[in-house]
């Protein structure tokens, strides 16, 4: 039985260590703890029953922008604990806290134009359209995808977090765990394989 949770900063290493085994974008501890320290609700992990982090999103919020707006700076999946739906729930619940807590209109993230199994989840099950194409995005030189969601936005509106006045405490509840039900909408093709969405250091 695998939940997906808030992360901590006691996370952080195996995180590190699951994008290292997982992904060839990898990044600095101090990146980590600059997400978490700055979006603590954007961050959640995998974790199997022997506590061992299977999975992880690493996700911040561009404010700078003229459009609020959030960003999938990294997504992992141990190859042993694919197929199970857990990317989906991972992105699920960043997108969630981004548009309940920060009223985030949309979700951006970058995808290598090869992964076609990030890409077939991104577009098929999560619902991420191509915005752009950035060309050598990643430092071999392949090309990205500049993908994003549109989100409802605005903190006011959104009825799923149990009313307004609740929304800036909803996901700081950090030891519960979700229900594991498969709700892999989207069949065998597109929902354990977590490639990456990984965004080039500190962009």
């Amino acid at each position: 039985m695998v939940c997906i949770r808030q992360a901590t900063i006691d996370d952080l290493l195996a995180m590190q260590a699951c994008n290292l085994l997982c992904l060839p974008e990898n990044y600095q501890m101090k990146y980590y703890f600059y997400h978490i320290l700055s979006w603590p609700q954007l961050l959640y992990v995998a974790e199997d029953y022997n506590k061992k982090i299977v999975g992880y999103v690493l996700a911040k919020m561009e404010e700078e922008s003229t459009e609020c707006h959030g960003h999938i700076t990294s997504l992992a999946v141990l190859r042993t604990h694919r197929k199970l739906g857990l990317a989906t729930k991972l992105m699920t619940a960043a997108q969630k806290a981004m548009e309940d807590v920060f009223g985030a209109e949309y979700v951006s993230l970058h995808v290598r134009k090869s992964n076609r199994a990030a890409f077939n989840l991104y577009t098929q099950t999560l619902g991420y359209k191509i915005h752009d194409i950035e060309a050598k995005y990643y430092a071999d030189g392949e090309d990205a995808y500049d993908m994003r969601k549109q989100l409802k936005g605005k903190p006011e509106g959104a009825g799923s977090a149990g009313g307004a006045k609740h929304h800036h405490h909803h996901h700081h509840h950090g030891g519960a765990c979700c229900s594991g039900g498969g709700d892999a909408k989207g069949g065998g093709k597109g929902t354990g394989e977590a490639g990456a969405a990984a965004a080039g250091g500190g962009k």
